[in-house]
């Protein structure tokens, strides 16, 4: 591992991460084509929170959160602290003071790929995290390691200045040079979805508005009354 600091990596525009944040998860990764999704296994601390931010990254050891002290001078507002280990762990590497220190500066949220303590404390000040476990297991302050260097959290690629976006539904990367078409493409969407939305609250089905209809026999779909269905199966 490159024992490393980089200071000031370009980074997207803040209120354009913003922006994606607003459309959320599901929406920016589908508008993207289904690409930068974490995985299912970053979840929350607490529900309800939505951020959308340009990423400071950081690579740890297991069980030693010193690089995040030193990722903290590194932030700015706007920002979304991701954090990687260099080999699995679930340690609490991330808690409540780590927080206050963040949120003094602005940050909006934190994306780890191990565990995070001090939930009820996280939850009251409204410090968004997301990470892989809950975890009261503490850490040393022992190893260096970097801050603002490439890091993959989930099998994908997260480098610093990227927009992170975080929901409920969990957490995805939007690559700087990508963050333009995620917008148009989201907006896009939002569009569709609010004609499809009114269609359906008027009562037309998705078999019709999408012309899935047409293409069930391709399927290999047949519809049978229940009387023909236990006759031809011997009932």
């Amino acid at each position: 591992m490159e024992t490393v600091v980089v200071t000031d990596p370009p980074r997207a525009d803040v209120e354009d991460a913003a922006a994606l944040g607003e459309y959320g998860v599901a929406t920016v990764h589908e508008a993207l084509g289904r690409v930068g999704y974490l995985g299912p296994e970053f979840r929350p601390a607490w529900a309800g929170a939505r951020i959308g931010g340009t990423a400071v990254t950081v690579l740890c050891w297991p069980g030693d959160n010193l690089m995040i002290h030193v990722a903290v001078e590194q932030c700015r507002p706007g920002d979304v602290l991701v954090v990687a280990t260099n080999s699995p762990t679930t340690d609490g590497l991330f808690g409540e003071l780590f927080a206050t220190a963040l949120a003094h500066r602005g940050v909006r949220g934190v994306v780890l790929a191990s565990g995070v303590r001090d939930v009820a404390e996280l939850r009251e000040m409204g410090f968004p995290a997301w990470s892989r476990a809950v975890s009261a297991q503490g850490t040393v302050k022992a190893t260096a390691g970097a801050v603002n260097v490439p890091v993959t959290l989930g099998g994908q690629l997260v480098r610093p200045g990227d927009v992170v976006v975080a929901d409920d539904d969990g957490v995805m990367v939007v690559p700087r040079g990508d963050v333009s078409r995620a917008l148009s493409a989201s907006q896009a969407r939002v569009e569709k979805e609010a004609a499809s939305r009114a269609a359906f609250q008027a009562g037309e089905l998705g078999l019709d508005r999408y012309g899935l209809r047409d293409r069930l026999k391709e399927f290999g779909l047949e519809y049978l009354s229940y009387e023909d269905h236990q006759a031809r199966d011997g009932r």
